[in-house]
């Protein structure tokens, strides 16, 4: 479960640690999003996928950026000190009102 400590939402009640291989795929190929995570350095892409999603970039545990209902065929880079991703179902972060400086737990 991801849960947003600051906010006192959930922001997901599952969700896959991807890996290795695992994360190059993270979502192609999928009809509809699911929340993943996984480590980077330095941004993501969204070619090919079929819909839009919503990422929160971490710093340990504290969200240091956001990027919501990025469409298809989009780059999303950020400072390559932070290198944890959580892609996240278009609209999660305006549901459970996730900004940044907020702090989360998984």
């Amino acid at each position: 479960m991801i849960r947003n400590l600051t906010q006192k939402t959930i922001i997901s009640s599952k969700y896959s640690l991807k890996r290795g291989f695992g994360k190059v795929i993270g979502l192609l190929g999928k009809n509809e999003a699911d929340t993943i995570v996984f480590e980077t350095r330095f941004g993501i892409h969204t070619l090919f996928l079929q819909f839009p999603i919503d990422l929160i970039i971490l710093d340990d545990k504290r969200v240091v950026r956001l990027a919501k209902t990025v469409q298809p065929n989009r780059i999303v880079f950020w400072d390559i000190r932070f290198k944890t991703v959580i892609e996240l179902p278009a609209g999660t972060l305006k549901k459970t009102h996730t900004k940044t400086g907020d702090f989360i737990s998984m």
